[in-house]
């Protein structure tokens, strides 16, 4: 997720893609034409991919989840705020997207400022809540009757404060301290401080708060989850827990990379490992390839945490009917909502998923 606060180059906080193809002063000369050629297409392509898809996906969900606002619960508030956040997150990719392109910044100091700080919270937006969902997942179900009056919708508006508050509190210094600067004869939007307090802040929170502590959040709850899982006597366990698993895995698979990349490149940059390069060729080709991977994480998330949902589903299925008739799509009369719910069982194990909506 180029998250807003990103280590591509010497102390940048946005996506500085001339660092994929530049060596500095420290480094010998190194030919990395053929990399510049590969991120001038690739990155833009998969930007491009991903805005397209991430907008109908989260768009849906959203369009979804308001249409039925009165039936609002704590999932669907944790699904709306997570779709939210991705569609932020996208919406800074069409601008990353040129920058990529043509390797300098022709949008101006305010969208600068707006897209850098907009694409830094919605990535820490997006895995706050997902993080937010899991612990919702680990109370539903190994503190269900303690806990069950607690899950509210003030207790979900409340968490929906929270979780934006925090976001936008990582993401002021991104709002703050980005700006177009000329430099190499190129207009480039990345940080304007030469704090190295500032570069380790960067790598902090990218690597440990954007991806460590939810991922050992997510092991914890899963861990615990799973076997209780197994043991319910419930036709949907089994296809539960494979949902659970695969959460885990795609958010671990999608994101890992990306952030072992961006901590190598850190650590090059502080002359800790070899300088060669072999060495800077792999990190300034594995940077553009791992950051799209990860982006594309945001696309998934809807199909993830609603569209495997029947009821989601059916809802989604009757709202397109409205706008694009479609004989494919399934009749609401053969579907109804009720039929979902089959026993109670069946319900809580819905709401644990949260892949439909109750």
């Amino acid at each position: 997720m180029a998250v807003g606060i990103m280590y591509y180059g010497e102390n940048t906080t946005t996506p500085d893609y001339s660092a994929y193809y530049e060596d500095t002063e420290n480094y010998a000369p190194c030919n990395n034409s053929s990399v510049r050629n590969f991120s001038h297409v690739f990155l833009p392509t998969l930007y491009s991919l991903v805005t397209i898809i991430g907008f109908i996906g989260n768009g849906l969900v959203v369009c979804v989840l308001l249409k039925h606002r009165n039936q609002t619960t704590l999932t669907d508030i944790c699904l709306l705020n997570l779709a939210l956040f991705d569609l932020l997150f996208v919406f800074s990719l069409p601008f990353y997207s040129h920058y990529a392109a043509v390797e300098e910044w022709i949008f101006g100091d305010f969208v600068c400022h707006f897209a850098s700080g907009v694409h830094t919270l919605g990535f820490f937006g997006s895995i706050f809540f997902m993080v937010v969902m899991t612990l919702d997942r680990y109370v539903v179900i190994m503190h269900a009757h303690t806990m069950a009056r607690h899950r509210t919708l003030r207790v979900g508006i409340a968490l929906t404060v929270v979780v934006w508050m925090l976001s936008l509190c990582i993401s002021l210094p991104v709002f703050a301290l980005t700006q177009v600067k000329y430099e190499d004869f190129n207009w480039k939007c990345n940080s304007n401080t030469k704090d190295n307090i500032w570069d380790n802040f960067n790598i902090f929170m990218t690597n440990i708060v954007g991806l460590v502590i939810p991922l050992l959040v997510m092991i914890f709850c899963y861990s615990r989850i799973i076997p209780t899982l197994v043991k319910m006597r419930t036709v949907k366990k089994h296809r539960i827990v494979k949902l659970i698993i695969i959460i885990v895995v795609i958010f671990f698979l999608f994101w890992t990379p990306y952030n072992i990349v961006i901590l190598l490149n850190f650590l090059h940059n502080q002359g800790i490992l070899i300088n060669d390069c072999d060495m800077l060729t792999g990190l300034n080709l594995s940077l553009p390839v791992t950051e799209g991977i990860a982006y594309a994480h945001c696309c998934l998330n809807p199909i993830i945490y609603a569209f495997v949902g029947q009821k989601f589903m059916l809802r989604v299925k009757r709202l397109l009917r409205k706008w694009v008739p479609c004989r494919f799509l399934v009749s609401p009369r053969n579907m109804s909502e009720s039929s979902f719910r089959k026993s109670s069982i069946v319900s809580r194990s819905s709401e644990i998923t949260s892949t439909r909506i109750m």
